[in-house]
């Protein structure tokens, strides 16, 4: 859009005009007089908005429940855990295997977990050295708790706090065991 410094286009006074009448106008000041013809002129790009002559009632709603992610563990649980207040009891470093011995230690590792009647764990799967920054095992094991075998044990997990590994670790919440037979 080009015009000249200090000039309104016809459309912008028109819109100026309709502001400036919304507006309280100074102690002993009056309104500006815009003439009546400016009044007719719509804008071009934009359809004409009916004129509001109080402003709109802020109405509070009542904030939506919160949905808990059931694979993500809640903030305060994750703190408990960073702060050392939530016991790990177990952790398996998952660095330097393959993705099939890594698939297999991890399964058994959180079944003999879960047997044990074990709450959280960590899992090290490392950051990864790949050209993208992020490693095979730190993309994989996310979704393998989604699949058959782990989706029975696992109940949620969370990127793990810095002190314990950050973006290289996962905190794993297990589910709590059935009744026992």
């Amino acid at each position: 859009m080009t015009r000249k410094k200090g000039r309104l286009s016809e459309e912008d006074r028109v819109l100026w005009g309709r502001v400036a009448r919304t507006a309280t106008p100074i102690k002993g000041k009056d309104y500006p007089q815009w003439p009546e013809a400016m009044e007719e002129v719509q804008p071009t790009n934009k359809p004409a908005e009916p004129h509001r002559t109080e402003p709109p009632q802020k109405t509070r709603r009542a904030p939506a429940p919160a949905l808990q992610d059931p694979r993500h563990i809640d903030r305060p649980t994750h703190a408990k855990l960073a702060r050392g207040r939530l016991e790990i009891a177990g952790r398996v470093d998952l660095h330097g295997m393959t993705q099939e011995e890594a698939h297999m230690l991890l399964i058994s590792f959180l079944r003999r977990a879960y047997e044990a009647d074990r709450r959280y764990v960590l899992v090290i799967t490392g950051k990864g050295t790949s050209s993208r920054g992020e490693g095979i095992l730190r993309r994989s094991v996310p979704r393998w708790f989604a699949t058959s075998p782990f989706r029975e044990i696992v109940g949620g997990y969370e990127e793990a706090a810095r002190t314990h590994g950050g973006a290289g670790a996962l905190y794993v919440r297990l589910r709590r065991r059935g009744p026992r037979k």
